[in-house]
């Protein structure tokens, strides 16, 4: 997370990263997403990067706030509001790709059924059952439900350190 960061901050796409460095973009790619990297490798970023090599070293455990040791040594950390806006973009992605899998199995099983393959009644139970599942999904990306919201969640860890409300 912290290259991608730096990376957007000098408005650099990931190829231009990766020729800079002298790595590959999937090498960036997996850096951003979190993975691990070897010396030479941070090394490479960081100087394409201009930072110190320190600086790109908690890739593998993030910090979400700003400690005043972070703030001295100007460290680009992520706060706990970028990191719900990440994970909630990646909820929504979830929910996108979930909805491109359903429209073109749809797509596939209308198919099978047009040419005889298997009944309409088949495609219809899958239509409807998965389709449920896809609008609840999408209730729940874009806060229309809250089945499991912050006070469920709230509940479970209080839960699970043997803690009561």
């Amino acid at each position: 997370m912290i290259v991608r960061k730096l990376r957007l901050r000098r408005a650099w796409s990931q190829e231009t990263l990766a020729q800079l460095s002298g790595l590959s973009v999937r090498t960036i790619q997996r850096l951003e997403r979190g993975q691990s990297a070897g010396l030479e490798s941070l090394q490479a970023l960081a100087s394409a990067l201009e930072v110190d090599v320190s600086t790109l070293q908690p890739l593998r455990e993030e910090p979400t706030t700003m400690t005043n040791e972070s703030k001295v040594m100007n460290e680009p950390m992520i706060t706990s509001v970028e990191e719900a806006s990440i994970r909630h973009v990646r909820d929504i992605k979830g929910f996108y790709s979930h909805l491109i899998a359903y429209a073109v199995t749809m797509a596939l099983l209308l198919l099978c059924s047009l040419l005889g393959f298997m009944k309409y009644a088949a495609m219809g139970w899958t239509a409807l059952g998965w389709g449920l599942g896809v609008v609840l999904h999408g209730l729940m990306v874009f806060e229309k439900v809250h089945l499991f919201g912050p006070s469920w969640e709230r509940k479970q860890v209080e839960k699970r350190l043997g803690r009561h409300l």
